[in-house]
């Protein structure tokens, strides 16, 4: 027992100083997209031919990238071309489906919840996560703030395992159709007024699997959403990043 003690004593204080101190992340960590001014026509065009989930469109002239589709590969044309590069900046969350949509000159994050939910869910926000049919990296980084390292819980927010004691849902993957209806009936079975968050490309737009009829583009054509968390997955820092801006504590 006194081994334990003395080991803990040297490791010392193991939780982040997240928000009071930012982060430091890898060198390899792919954050928010910069995409540089001017593109020419021709790099324009290899960016959206280039792109096999559709991230990539033209709004007039303007090159934009989704970043709900977006999953951070790093190997489209854009790149490569020099369109495109990584920042480190893990702030990616939006309060809107359109201002995931990123241009040279946009950049919106996300808004606190009205007087009305902040008083509601400023001081404690009780969450229900439903995976709905994704491949656990989103799931996985979810369950990774509830660490000692992140400890979600000093911020008043908390996973639940049941729906009649959350405050909204937290949904990752793409809705598959054996998903749907155990989805609206979680959503369904929440008190109002609630929250629904969409965490990952497979909730915001379906991501990989967006063209198969057995899943949905997102789960804005099932349920509003408050909250969209890009990424694929999104980092812990970045969905913890999100939910503090959700409750005005960033």
């Amino acid at each position: 027992m006194l081994h334990i003690l003395r080991e803990r004593l040297r490791q010392g204080h193991r939780t982040g100083k997240f928000p009071q101190q930012e982060p430091t992340l890898p060198e390899r960590f792919r954050g928010r997209p910069q995409i540089i001014a001017d593109p020419t026509p021709q790099q324009c065009t290899a960016a959206i031919a280039g792109c096999p989930f559709s991230a990539w469109h033209k709004n007039g002239e303007t090159l934009q990238l989704d970043l709900g589709r977006c999953l951070f590969c790093a190997d489209c044309p854009a790149v490569e071309s020099g369109v495109l590069h990584f920042s480190h900046d893990y702030r990616l969350a939006t309060s809107k489906r359109d201002d995931l949509l990123l241009s040279a000159a946009t950049g919106r994050l996300a808004e606190k919840l009205n007087k009305r939910m902040l008083k509601l869910f400023g001081r404690s926000l009780k969450l229900r996560q439903v995976s709905a049919g994704g491949c656990n990296a989103c799931e996985a980084d979810l369950n990774v703030l509830g660490t000692l390292v992140y400890d979600l819980g000093r911020f008043g927010i908390q996973f639940v395992a049941s729906p009649r004691h959350a405050d909204g849902i937290m949904v990752t993957g793409p809705v598959t159709a054996n998903m749907q209806s155990a989805l609206l009936d979680t959503y369904a079975a929440i008190p109002e007024p609630k929250l629904v968050i969409a965490s990952g490309a497979c909730a915001i737009a379906g991501g990989p699997f967006c063209n198969s009829p057995e899943v949905n583009r997102g789960i804005g054509e099932l349920l509003p959403v408050d909250l969209y968390i890009p990424g694929c997955p999104p980092h812990p820092y970045t969905a913890l990043d999100a939910l503090l801006r959700l409750l005005n504590k960033r």
